[in-house]
């Protein structure tokens, strides 16, 4: 067997396990929720599992896919391994549910040691996707031998803070108060604690190895760039998801019921679970080059249907609210009418507005495409009304520097041909010469 058609088999290998881990957590979910009530599960994730698990099914595939066609890469092999990571998390987690709050307790063996592992398993496989994700993108290598020591300390940060987390003492979180950590260094606190301090230093890590991804950023061309804004469209979308859900929960409070508020805030923090399956479709795309640079166009169309929804929102909000403001103060009652007539204005602000901001977005954001745009528009005005030949000859030499900015440039125009070839062809199109 060749050493290609090894790291195939080894990567597919990898990928089939994680697929059967999360087959298996989903069965047993399944299981635990028709045995017992989901009320005495404890705080944990097992209610939600199943968001914990389908979009991170996009690692594996990924992985497997980098690992079999580029096995040279460490990319591919990072991806199977946080898929394993948080395969097995979720795993241990239910499993240690189904076998410690299920109907029957202890049908299964070690409930409470394997269903630990969940406590602390996610350490790990956050810290390979914050850390060595980032910092060996887009090639598997290092930007430089200067970010060695970010990698050897963020690899020691990852160790630690796992351990920390799997020997402190105390009850388990996702299986209830009851149930202490058989790991626990219970006789000794503080060397548990300790070592829990260290994933303070993980964010610090992440935070290092996106700088570098910035720095690797400005000084590369071509398709590496490309691939780097794969990476930073999908990074910013999760980011921006979080900063809604953190802003959310400071300024709705829960009410005492579950109403309303509790359910936005559970479907916010779904959607920032939900949103790191763009995380590695970002990567494989980057990575296999597959229609690499359509990155431009969803970046522009991201940037365009963002703002436009936010002041779109902005606009429909501040006109119900003044205009239920005003019917309120003539009638001294509300009245529907206010949301009819800010839905009629959303409607006609729509097409008007969407040219303006995309105009916006262009000036801003792509100012070469947007400048190159407008020369051509005055270019095909002045050549409807140009005659003069070398004046032509001046303006299309001039629009193709400015726009497509060519190393070098000629222009040959082609002679006129003489009279009996003028004539042939007049004949052969059936024409008369005139």
């Amino acid at each position: 067997m060749s050493r290609h058609a090894a790291a195939s088999w080894l990567a597919w290998s990898l990928a089939g396990f994680s697929l059967v881990f999360a087959a298996a957590t989903i069965a047993l979910y399944i299981l635990t929720r028709s045995l017992q009530p989901p009320s005495t599960w404890g705080t944990g994730g097992v209610s939600v599992v199943i968001i914990f698990v389908l979009p991170f099914l996009a690692f594996p595939i990924v992985g497997a896919l980098i690992g079999s066609r580029c096995p040279e890469n460490s990319i591919g092999w990072i991806c199977l391994a946080i898929a394993i990571l948080w395969m097995l998390y979720v795993l241990t987690s239910v499993y240690g549910a189904y076998g410690l709050l299920a109907a029957n307790p202890g049908s299964v063996p070690f409930p409470a040691g394997i269903g630990s592992l969940g406590e602390w398993l996610w350490a790990p496989a956050v810290g390979l996707l914050g850390t060595y994700l980032v910092l060996l993108f887009p090639d598997g290598r290092l930007p430089s031998r200067r970010w060695r020591p970010l990698a050897w300390l963020s690899g020691a940060v990852i160790v630690l803070a796992s351990a920390g987390i799997a020997l402190t003492p105390g009850p388990l979180a996702d299986l209830g108060s009851g149930i202490r950590n058989p790991f626990g260094l219970e006789g000794h606190p503080g060397v548990a604690d300790g070592l829990h301090y260290i994933i303070a230093l993980l964010p610090v890590c992440i935070l290092a190895s996106a700088v570098s991804l910035i720095l690797r950023f400005r000084r590369v061309v071509g398709e590496e760039r490309q691939q780097i804004k794969w990476v930073a469209f999908a990074a910013s979308l999760v980011g921006l998801l979080y900063l809604s859900t953190m802003i959310s929960a400071v300024f709705i409070v829960p009410d005492a019921t579950g109403g309303t508020q509790s359910l936005w805030l559970k479907l916010l923090q779904d959607a920032v679970t939900v949103s790191y399956a763009g995380i590695p479709v970002a990567v494989g795309l980057a990575v296999l080059k597959h229609r690499l640079y359509d990155i431009d166009v969803l970046i522009n169309r991201a940037l365009v249907y963002g703002s436009l929804t936010v002041t779109l929102a902005l606009v429909y909000v501040g006109g119900v609210v003044f205009l239920q403001y005003v019917l309120r103060t003539l009638t001294a009652q509300g009245s529907s009418l206010a949301v009819v007539a800010s839905t009629l204005a959303i409607a006609a602000l729509f097409s008007p507005l969407r040219r303006r901001v995309q105009a916006l977005v262009d000036r801003r954001f792509y100012r070469r495409k947007y400048d190159a745009a407008k020369t051509l528009e005055a270019f095909g005005a002045r050549l409807r009304e140009e005659t003069d030949l070398d004046a032509l000859s001046d303006d299309v030499v001039g629009v193709a520097r400015r726009t497509v900015q060519p190393a070098h440039l000629s222009l040959w125009l082609r002679p006129d041909p003489d009279p009996e070839a003028r004539s042939f062809a007049f004949r052969q199109f059936g024409h008369d010469e005139e």
